[in-house]
């Protein structure tokens, strides 16, 4: 059985969250960038496209039995690319069913 160090642990812990949440002074430097939900939304898509692509070019490449086809890494990006997908068709149910909402609000 292993043993935790858990100041170790809740150093880590520290000091990856200090990495991710940006600080005061880095918030208040960087400019007010508005994001644009469209161009948000259409690069998600292009990405989810990018990555089925890739996924079946490793797929044809595995069965074609070329030298550089690895099957871990092949079912890796075919996993990537199914979860990205169900992922989009998630976004894409939420956002149906927020247009619906807002369709059917009294004015």
């Amino acid at each position: 059985m292993t043993t935790i160090d858990v100041n170790n642990l809740l150093a880590q812990m520290r000091q990856l969250s200090a990495q991710v949440r940006p600080t005061e002074t880095a918030l208040k430097a960087a400019p007010a960038a508005t994001a644009d939900f469209g161009a948000l939304l259409k690069q998600s898509i292009a990405s989810v496209g990018d990555t089925q692509q890739q996924a079946g070019q490793m797929a044809a490449s595995f069965e074609r039995g070329d030298a550089g086809a690895d099957l871990g890494r092949t079912m890796v990006a075919i996993q990537k690319a199914d979860l990205s997908l169900r992922a989009m068709t998630e976004v894409r149910n939420k956002l149906v069913d927020a247009y619906k909402d807002i369709m059917n609000m009294p004015v």
